[in-house]
């Protein structure tokens, strides 16, 4: 059984990866449908609004956070090694870390830092809006998906 600050750490996992799998789910199942349904011109200029909103310190710490987190886990059950939870642990940490984390890094900001060079209003963005929101979403329900499932195996892991 997994306990002493080991349990701190996979119990600070559980909770970081849960609230970014919340966020995530939460943006593509409100967020997204609401821009998704304002004229391109509208949605472009709030979606860049948010995208510049999330680089706030407490965001980040979660996010960022959450990663550090699980790459502390994976290396804590690597040296460890315990008995039962191992595979869990390593899982839910790897799933985070290149689901969630990574997919963010090459699918995401990718498509955010595209949307932030077009300027609301011209036809470069409003062609670009529906294959925007399509793409993004789809990836991001990938991230929210691997996050959730992260806290699943944390949890399991403890038990």
């Amino acid at each position: 059984m997994i306990d002493g600050p080991y349990y701190v750490l996979v119990l600070l996992g559980v909770l970081g990866t849960g609230l970014v799998a919340g966020v995530f789910c939460g943006f593509s199942a409100l967020v997204m449908r609401g821009l998704a349904s304002l004229p391109s011109a509208q949605g472009v200029a709030a979606m860049n609004a948010i995208n510049r909103a999330a680089l706030t310190p407490a965001f980040m710490l979660v996010f960022a956070g959450s990663a550090v987190l699980c790459a502390m886990i994976a290396v804590v059950t690597f040296v460890v090694w315990p008995d039962e939870g191992r595979t869990e642990l390593l899982l839910g940490s790897a799933l985070y870390l290149f689901g969630s984390f990574g997919l963010t890094l090459v699918k995401n900001v990718p498509r955010n830092e595209a949307l932030a060079k077009l300027e609301p209003g011209t036809p470069e963005a409003a062609s670009y809006w529906p294959a925007y929101v399509r793409e993004w979403t789809q990836w991001n329900q990938v991230r929210t998906l691997a996050a959730a499932t992260a806290a699943v195996l944390y949890v399991l892991a403890l038990f």
